[in-house]
């Protein structure tokens, strides 16, 4: 017998908490579940990302990232004023590294003016004064509302609220097998049913948005986001964020510093292509017909080359060595040495979405749905910084189809 719903949330990532916490505000009475594939919330992408909370500079103005963006990191940030959870702002400088980067400072300040972001242009003087170890070529951007927050406990204060209003969760519940013509999933923990599906699964969301026969053209290739953490003698080096200037026509934004919440600071991510889609160390997390599967999408983009992918995936496998890791972080600071940094468990996975016609890595957030289930395809960064006011659009989306 299923176990029947108003509303039936797969993944208990921050944006499947985000959507259930957005139908509660509006559906007070309704019924909602949600399926989460491990034991726990935030053991992926969710719990491993850096923190950050972006300001939206780095999307052009007809994208849903900026749309939803700075909303979401003012939403973010009240979120946390309301429930006494610490954050800073610390801002961020991006800068240049070489001549070549100059001309895409100025469509970052220009994505800022459209979108309504505080970014302000600095010469090498202006970036000393907010970053002094910082090594920008002629000028760079500061955006001064970038902040920094504990993403854990972001969502599990999520948790704690949705519970107290009366949200189910169910964990260990892995999606087994759905059918559409009977609003019915069956997972590891039972069969249930529902009046409207969201499908929030982050790095699984393609493989079971194609059960419900949507996500047809596209598929999710793993990148994974390996960080180095800084001596704690050696923190000083930086105030807040330091970024390079990333490339406009991928979605990586490139090894950068960050000085996490608790005070210790973080180099990385890398973007270096994965074989699973939990393969967070060399060999663990890697299910063999899940990475032949990947493997001959990554040959098939590698041959297509689209945005030169082929030299984005030389230049990233050999950050899996130190001294080219260390050689990218040097750019932002010069004066960095090897023995500056230490090993660090953070790791994470991106699961970046990829268009099948065009072996091209989509940019922005793809959404599709039907009558009865919305499908979230490509929650990538900055999902964390933008899940308040993105599940705004997402409930939007879902109820301008759903039957009255």
């Amino acid at each position: 017998m299923a176990k029947s719903y108003d509303f039936v949330i797969i993944g208990a990532g921050i944006v499947g908490l985000s959507v259930a916490r957005e139908l509660n505000k509006r559906h007070p009475n309704s019924s909602i579940v949600i399926l989460e594939k491990e034991l726990d919330i935030g053991r992926h992408a969710s719990g491993r990302n850096s923190g950050v909370m972006h300001s939206g500079v780095y999307y052009g103005s007809t994208t849903l990232k900026a749309k939803v963006c700075s909303l979401g990191a003012a939403r973010m940030r009240d979120f946390a004023d309301e429930h006494e959870i610490s954050y800073k702002k610390v801002g961020k400088v991006i800068i240049a590294g070489s001549a070549e980067d100059l001309p895409t400072l100025d469509t970052l300040l220009t994505n800022a003016k459209n979108n309504g972001v505080k970014a302000e242009r600095l010469d090498v003087q202006g970036v000393k004064e907010i970053e002094p170890y910082a090594s920008a070529y002629e000028a760079g951007i500061y955006c001064p509302d970038t902040a920094v927050i504990d993403s854990k406990v972001i969502i599990n204060k999520l948790r704690e609220i949705l519970e107290e209003q009366g949200v189910e969760f169910v964990y260990g519940a892995p999606i087994r097998t759905a059918r559409p013509n009977q609003c019915l999933v069956e997972t590891a923990q039972g069969k249930f049913s529902y009046e409207f599906l969201y499908n929030c699964a982050g790095a699984g969301a393609d493989l079971i948005a194609k059960m419900f026969g949507h996500a047809g053209d596209y598929t999710l290739v793993p990148f994974k986001g390996i960080y180095y953490k800084l001596r704690v003698d050696r923190r000083h080096l930086v105030n807040g964020n330091i970024y390079p200037v990333p490339n406009v026509e991928l979605p990586f934004l490139g090894v950068h510093l960050t000085k996490a919440i608790n005070g210790e600071v973080y180099l990385g991510p890398t973007a270096i292509p994965a074989l699973g889609r939990e393969n967070y160390g060399i060999f663990k997390g890697i299910k063999l017909s899940e990475s032949f599967t990947i493997g001959r999408q990554l040959i098939s983009m590698y041959k297509a080359n689209r945005e030169n992918f082929r030299r984005l995936a030389h230049e990233e496998m050999k950050k899996y060595y130190k001294p080219f890791f260390l050689s990218a972080a040097q750019k932002l600071i010069r004066t960095l040495q090897s023995g500056d940094l230490e090993s660090s468990n953070k790791i994470g996975i991106r699961p970046q979405l990829v268009n099948l016609k065009t072996q091209t890595l989509e940019m922005d957030y793809i959404v599709e749905k039907d009558e009865r289930t919305l499908h979230v395809l490509n929650s990538i960064s900055p999902a964390f910084t933008s899940s308040l006011a993105f599940c705004e659009y997402i409930v939007d989306q879902a109820e301008g189809t759903k039957p009255v």
